[in-house]
């Protein structure tokens, strides 16, 4: 009975924190627009998105949720926010044209799927895929088939649960045979045989571990991570890869411009994400800013974004527009004044056909891709207006492909004087060099990581150019290691792949299925992968991987259902913290575990001593129980709390297969048995 209470409060206990974080999370929310206006018998009807069918015609806006995978009939400059499917946080501007190749998810431009939202323009589609049959619907899917295994200490602790079990019962009927054998009686055996069990079994053991673990919780708490689920506290402690994806985990989500050419100049903004604060230098000198006012007002008013500022500066908008703007505020020039100043009174919109925006104000200002806006300049500004040359063209082009080699986005902006809205005889300004700029604390958590032997891989949906980029920056990526981009990533067999995957450190333009993929070589290998992800897409691999980390702020619903643990300040860095925490659990784990056997062991050997003598029973059931549970129980939880060691983060992860009872362990746990005994 009394192991039964202490059973039943062990699980009381585990709920109660399982409880806890789930109601810390938010209820999940739809992730399908709940009505949709469709074209039916020529006429134009609002539904819900239940009732759509393969062959609606759908009309969409800005602002609109897509209520399914559609294939695009007509694009008067679609944009579409896909984020929450690819992570990626740049719009990517839908065509009609007809794609002969098949591409991953984030370069399929004629196609809008279930969830993404319209951030520019408007567009008509034809549902081909609803429900379950969407790119979404194959996320719920994979996250269905996902079946979660058993961590590392709970493999420990059923080892040590079979091992105990089988040595009671041998020690137990061995007593009793000897005992009958020698004229006992039957009932008093029993009684001897209980007491053995009782003796052989910690019961303080449940007890103490969820203790423990709750405990590593509430430290957790206060290092800015959620636990979804007890075990993953331990997990942690052994991990030996950690899969981050790239956009809002490594990176700020946060367009920033990074480098300008400007006056053949290339011009170096520092500063990063929305906060429109910087200085501008040329070979690490500061230069005036008002040098670049030409600039600032390209930048402001051939834009549509806006820049708002309440707690934290955010953008409405694309982001791309959204970086411009912030630049411009660097510059010292505010969109709203020069609007006031200048107001639109005629505009040419981006389209992907003709890759560039023209705006009418006080003067004609231009942005777009540099091919194009160069086709359409006659002139440049080099410290004054003159006529552009071949050996000018060439020379932008090459430093707009030195920009692109380092993952950077680029955008030229150009002007001219003029009272119609024509986009021919160009000034060229400037190129812009944006990039999402990797978080401050990140460099310093993965080289913890790597002191550790943690390996750190970056997975991504953005370009391979960029990924590199990026992780060169953060100090993943060397020469000699590999960069895998989906495409590629098909092309290898499981084998060929297994074969490879300790010397991938980056993947680009890659799927959810692809990610799958990743984590299940990862763990044939012996690894205790770690994945962090924030968007849907990253749900099914949370799911798979030995423990998924979800992004707290900017993480899904459905990511964080998936997770075993939340980072609630969606820092990289807190990761480092609960693996710290991780590991001094597991070598508290191996204290109190070694302190209550060796109790046991000293029990049983006085049990089984005096059986042999046939002295009388020196303890009963109830008093082992109160031995085990008080004398014993009380100690243990003590050494739960143990100070971490100093050097905790400078070992090796453990190895996830290992038995909790190496050598040692044995040997400590058998010679204080004994003395116990002798005592």
């Amino acid at each position: 009975v009394v192991i039964s209470i202490i059973l039943f409060a062990s699980g009381v206990l585990g709920f109660v924190q399982e409880y806890r974080a789930e109601k810390s999370l938010e209820i999940l929310k739809k992730m399908s627009s709940p009505k949709a206006k469709v074209l039916r018998d020529g006429t134009e009807k609002i539904i819900d998105t239940g009732e759509l069918v393969p062959g609606d015609v759908i009309l969409l806006e800005v602002g609109d949720k897509v209520p399914a995978d559609c294939r695009i009939i007509k694009s008067y400059n679609l944009s579409i926010d896909e984020s929450v499917l690819t992570g990626e946080s740049v719009s990517v501007t839908k065509t009609s044209e007809t794609l002969t190749e098949k591409l991953p998810l984030a370069e399929r431009k004629n196609l809008v799927f279930s969830g993404t939202i319209v951030t520019f323009g408007r567009g008509m589609c034809v549902v081909y895929a609803t429900g379950m049959n969407t790119e979404f619907g194959k996320i719920a899917k994979m996250l269905q088939s996902v079946k979660k295994e058993m961590t590392p200490l709970q493999k420990n602790l059923e080892g040590v649960g079979k091992v105990l079990g089988v040595s009671a019962l041998i020690i137990c009927s061995l007593v009793a045979v000897l005992g009958i054998l020698r004229g006992h009686e039957p009932l008093e055996m029993f009684i001897w045989g209980v007491s053995l069990a009782v003796a052989a079994v910690p019961e303080a053991l449940p007890a103490v571990v969820t203790i423990t673990l709750a405990l590593g919780v509430q430290k957790m708490v206060k290092r800015n991570a959620i636990i979804r689920k007890l075990p993953a506290v331990e997990t942690l402690g052994c991990t030996t890869v950690i899969c981050s994806d790239k956009t809002g985990t490594l990176t700020k989500n946060e367009m920033t411009v990074k480098k300008i050419f400007f006056n053949d100049q290339i011009i170096e903004v520092s500063g990063v994400g929305y906060i429109p604060k910087g200085d501008f230098y040329v070979e690490k000198k500061e230069i005036d800013r008002k040098n670049l006012e030409l600039i600032g007002r390209i930048s402001a008013l051939c834009n549509d974004a806006k820049l708002v500022h309440e707690k934290d500066y955010t953008v409405i908008g694309d982001p791309t527009e959204g970086a411009l703007l912030v630049l411009a505020e660097k510059i010292g020039m505010q969109k709203s004044d020069l609007e006031e100043r200048f107001p639109r009174k005629d505009e040419l919109t981006f389209t992907s056909e003709r890759k560039m925006m023209s705006v009418l104000n006080d003067m004609i200002y231009s942005k777009g891709a540099p091919e194009t806006i160069l086709e359409n300049c006659s002139y440049i500004y080099d410290n004054g207006i003159r006529e552009i040359t071949e050996t000018d063209k060439k020379k932008i082009l090459e430093i707009n492909e030195t920009f692109a080699s380092e993952g950077l986005r680029v955008l030229a902006l150009a002007y001219r004087e003029g009272g119609l809205l024509e986009e021919k005889d160009l000034v060229f300004a400037s190129l812009t060099a944006m990039l999402d700029p990797p978080r401050e604390e990140v460099r310093e958590a993965i080289k913890i990581c790597e002191l550790s032997g943690i390996k750190v891989i970056m997975i991504t949906g953005d370009h391979k150019l960029t990924a590199k980029a990026i992780a060169n920056e953060l100090g993943i990526f060397e020469e000699g290691d590999i960069i895998l981009t989906g495409r590629e990533l098909d092309e290898l067999s499981d084998s060929e792949f297994e074969k490879i995957v300790e010397n991938v450190k980056v993947y680009a333009r890659v799927s959810p299925e692809h990610k799958m993929k990743i984590i299940s070589a990862f763990k044939k290998k012996g690894e205790v992968v770690a994945m962090t992800g924030d968007g849907i897409n990253d749900a099914p691999a949370l799911k798979n991987a030995n423990i998924g980390i979800a992004m707290g702020i900017t993480g899904t619903d459905v990511t964080k259902e998936a997770s075993d643990m939340i980072l609630t300040d969606d820092n990289f860095a807190s990761i480092v913290a609960a693996v710290e925490e991780g590991r001094g659990i597991y070598d508290n784990i191996k204290k109190y575990l070694a302190y209550l056997l060796s109790c046991n062991v000293g029990e049983i050997l006085v049990m089984f001593i005096a059986g042999l003598l046939a002295m009388p029973l020196p303890l009963i059931a109830i008093q082992i129980l109160w031995i085990n549970l008080v004398t014993d129980g009380l100690p243990a939880i003590a050494l739960s709390v143990d100070p971490k060691e100093p050097d905790i983060m400078l070992r090796k992860p453990r190895v996830s297969g290992e038995s909790i009872f190496t050598k040692r362990v044995k040997f400590m746990i058998l010679w204080i048995g004994i003395l116990i005994a002798i005592g």
